[in-house]
């Protein structure tokens, strides 16, 4: 018991940065990969509603990239919206949609199966999706920056007026 009291203290203590994710053809995303550049990760589903949000997080990751922004989207069927299994959900991204973005294999995002970076945001930080295309901003340091749910766009000023000053000129 001692242990997990004492895990769950030290995960609570750490930054963004400390977490890695499975990329969606099996590599590793290390958040630490990318420290000093600030990292927004979004919840996506491929037979959503909000599903037209690829396009604005391609745009912000045309937009933004070169100077440092990363896009990581990451797919989940917490909500019963995405396909089937990774090569699928490859298939549309990237060839469909012409997504280019950093995208993981499915993750879940809720509940005691999330993903330590979905958990840490939930009890650190006490934000948890509540559907597809919620975003998370970490700075480039791995602090957590803003949470907005599906109907902020990821384009929209509330988003890139906090990542900008974040970037270089």
């Amino acid at each position: 018991m001692r242990f997990w009291v004492v895990a769950l203290l030290l995960m609570l203590a750490l930054p963004a940065r400390a977490f890695t994710f499975t990329a969606i053809d099996g590599a590793t995303y290390d958040l630490d990969d990318w420290r000093g550049r600030p990292v927004l990760v979004v919840n996506t589903a491929s037979l959503c509603g909000f599903t037209p949000q690829y396009a604005d997080l391609q745009a912000l990751h045309d937009r933004y990239a070169a100077r440092g922004l990363v896009v990581l989207a990451v797919p989940s069927d917490d909500f019963r919206q995405e396909l089937d299994d990774d090569a699928a959900v490859a298939q549309y991204c990237r060839v469909e949609l012409g997504v280019e973005v950093p995208l993981t294999r499915i993750t879940p995002v809720r509940g005691p199966d999330a993903h330590p970076f979905y958990r840490w945001l939930a009890q650190q930080h006490g934000v948890e999706p509540t559907w597809n295309f919620n975003k998370a901003l970490i700075g480039p340091e791995g602090e957590f920056l803003g949470f907005w749910g599906s109907t902020t766009r990821p384009t929209s000023a509330r988003i890139t007026d906090l990542i900008e000053p974040l970037l270089p000129r």
